[in-house]
């Protein structure tokens, strides 16, 4: 998991454990002076599931782990988990050494199969004793929290492919596609529906001659044209006119360059050679796949600013154009 992604992860952990901790610790008192009466226990948690509207389950354990109740649902109480030993599930670790309150990563559940966590409070004697655990499983998606959306970091990231291709990279080389007999009229397309009318992100897929498009007007499907769609400009018809929008992350004036820069990435080497190349106008990035199945996500002024030799690992890293820097 990267950085960034796992520190969006530990900031929602901690809005639940917040939120959670102090609910499962107000039904500690009750818990302890019914115990280990059965009926009394799941009476108690009947009447605290209310306070807890996101429960899936709410059930009670003895100090080994072992089920004193039914599990409490909103549809009511299921009584085959009376005895059930749940000391090796993996949420009862911390509790089990000592913590107070724990709240387990998230784990698939055993009959839906869906994203959950389970929280657990110890249940002590007014000596400090352990009598028993206090758990309360949840859906992830039952969850009330509001997530924020995850923003992917802009730095340049590097993907190793499939070892396969990777260990007969040498035995291979480039074979002319389709496309590449009219990649000029090809590029020149892709940039004119990109500026002007109204695509946000296209990959050309070279080796195969087709692409993939994304629209302003109809983000969520994708349009796939094959290589005689990319060589008659009569397709600029079915797509709407629409401005090069102001909050694009690349100026309208540097697509041409990106797409110039396939070009030449595609036909840079018999061996090491571009198999698709895609750009996103909002968030700037740049995507690339290689022969060797390698795949690299850059900033487009990042990926500009590289020359041919960096690809090849022959050369300058750097671009000496002064108008792609």
């Amino acid at each position: 998991m990267s950085e960034a992604l796992q520190t969006a992860v530990v900031r929602q952990r901690m809005l639940l454990q917040g939120r959670l901790a102090g609910l499962l610790e107000r039904l500690v008192g009750g818990c302890r002076s019914a115990w280990p009466e059965r009926e009394a226990l799941e009476g108690i948690l009947v009447d605290a599931l209310s306070s807890l509207p996101s429960c899936k389950y709410l059930y009670i354990l003895d100090q080994d782990a072992h089920q004193l109740t039914a599990n409490i649902s909103p549809h009511g109480l299921l009584p085959e988990h009376v005895g059930r030993d749940r000391r090796e599930r993996p949420y009862l670790a911390e509790a089990l050494a000592g913590e107070r309150f724990s709240l387990s990563p998230v784990y698939l559940s055993r009959n839906a199969r869906r994203p959950s966590l389970t929280a657990v409070q110890r249940i002590e004697a007014e000596d400090g004793g352990l009598l028993g655990f206090l758990g309360a499983d949840f859906d992830l998606r039952e969850l009330p929290l509001t997530r924020e959306l995850y923003k992917q970091p802009e730095q340049w990231l590097q993907m190793k492919g499939d070892p396969a291709i990777r260990g007969g990279l040498f035995n291979q080389e480039r074979v002319e596609s389709l496309m590449d007999g009219r990649i000029g009229e090809v590029m020149d397309l892709i940039v004119e529906l990109i500026t002007a009318h109204g695509v946000f992100h296209g990959k050309l897929h070279f080796s195969s001659s087709r692409a993939t498009l994304w629209t302003i007007d109809d983000p969520f499907r994708y349009r796939i044209l094959d290589y005689e769609d990319l060589t008659n400009p009569g397709i600029c018809l079915a797509y709407t006119r629409r401005a090069y929008p102001e909050d694009a992350a690349i100026p309208e004036n540097r697509i041409k360059d990106v797409f110039q820069t396939f070009r030449e990435l595609r036909f840079m080497d018999e061996t090491i050679y571009l198999r698709s190349g895609s750009l996103n106008i909002f968030n700037g990035m740049v995507g690339l796949n290689f022969s060797c199945d390698g795949s690299h996500y850059m900033q487009w002024d990042e990926f500009l600013h590289k020359s041919l030799g960096f690809w090849l690992g022959t050369g300058e890293a750097c671009a000496v154009d002064p108008g792609r820097s």
